[in-house]
């Protein structure tokens, strides 16, 4: 039963003359559980004494409501592609809607959402984004052909920094604390300027060599191309069953060090089959996307005063890893080729 139709009830039994208990008695014995409450009874019966005739709310006072309109829809949506960083105050002041209302057709109707701004490398261009797909097709293809030959003949290189001090993350500075001790504070830190960069040669085996840049030394072309003599011959010393395979040989394609003519005369020297790299695709380096990363992990909070004990510990961590661990990390290689197919050239995320 309605809510109208007991005030109704309420109201008739109210003009018989009867009083609140017994019109509370007579709907319990008609609507049992479902009869008005005592205080419901006792509020309506007053309403009538003071003349009220009407069985029906009144209208509430305040702000009035509107209707979400496909207009209001409509002028929502342009002008949040027009600026996509509108505050959802400036919405409400430009439609005069209230700011629930706004939110509900941000989220339900628009389906809209607000994220923080990704860092990548590069905004990618139309022909990057093509590129990145016609090499990640190419490179999965020859892997699937034959996974287990592909990971015996495949070797990656990169180089990066490794500093003396790397501060904590946030995440790594946590501790356990009572709920009456107040946080813990550190003194903002940041990076030393001291550094070495690494120039790292593996593959599903693991480290083959580990190339530490001299100091005032820069790393071009040439460099690179006496590098690639001495790494050749550590290769045939650990690697004696790539003898009669020829090397699958990964490498990012900066110019000015990776494919210039003194380091390529070497690859045409050694018999090495490039794997083909598309232009701004750290995402899709090993060394990228899982050797470094997890490298600068490790070497957050710590301390060093010589360059010879952060050559020792950088050693000391690469030995200390289980065999497996870098055929885990190339083995992702297949999935971001498919998931960058599948974004149609746009970065993959972690």
């Amino acid at each position: 039963m309605e809510k109208n139709e007991f005030r109704a009830v309420i109201k008739y039994l109210y003009m018989k003359g009867l009083t609140p208990k017994e019109i509370k008695s007579e709907l319990d014995n008609v609507y049992s559980t479902s009869a008005p409450a005592f205080p419901t009874i006792y509020n309506w019966l007053n309403k009538f004494k003071c003349g009220c005739t009407s069985t029906c709310d009144a209208p509430c006072s305040g702000r009035p409501i509107k209707t979400i309109t496909p207009e209001i829809i409509d002028k929502i949506h342009d002008i949040v592609l027009i600026d996509r960083r509108v505050k959802v105050r400036e919405l409400v002041e430009a439609t005069g809607i209230s700011h629930g209302t706004v939110i509900s057709i941000l989220h339900e109707q628009l389906g809209m959402k607000r994220l923080s701004t990704r860092w990548v490398p590069r905004l990618l261009t139309v022909d990057h984004k093509r590129d990145r797909v016609t090499i990640s097709k190419q490179c999965l293809e020859m892997f699937q052909r034959n996974p287990n030959e592909f990971l015996c003949r495949f070797i990656t290189v990169d180089e990066t920094w490794i500093y003396y001090f790397t501060p904590e993350t946030k995440e790594q500075s946590k501790q356990s604390t009572s709920l009456d001790e107040p946080a813990p504070k550190k003194a903002q830190t940041v990076k030393l300027a001291g550094k070495v960069m690494a120039i790292v040669f593996w593959d599903a085996r693991g480290i083959i060599h580990i190339d530490y840049l001299p100091l005032k030394q820069t790393i071009n072309g040439n460099y690179y191309a006496a590098l690639l003599d001495r790494f050749n011959n550590i290769l045939k010393e650990k690697r004696p069953h790539l003898a009669k395979k020829k090397v699958l040989f990964h490498q990012d394609n900066t110019r000015a060090i990776h494919t210039c003519p003194a380091p390529m005369a070497k690859f045409n020297k050694f018999r090495y089959e490039l794997l083909p790299h598309p232009a701004y695709s750290p995402d899709l380096a090993p060394c990228d996307y899982f050797l470094f990363p997890n490298l600068m992990k490790w070497f957050e909070g710590k301390r060093f005063i010589t360059r010879e004990q952060l050559i020792a510990e950088t050693e000391a961590y690469f030995e200390g890893l289980d065999k497996s661990y870098y055929l885990d990390g190339l083995k992702k290689l297949e999935n971001r080729w498919i998931r960058c197919i599948e974004l149609k050239g746009d970065y993959v995320e972690k």
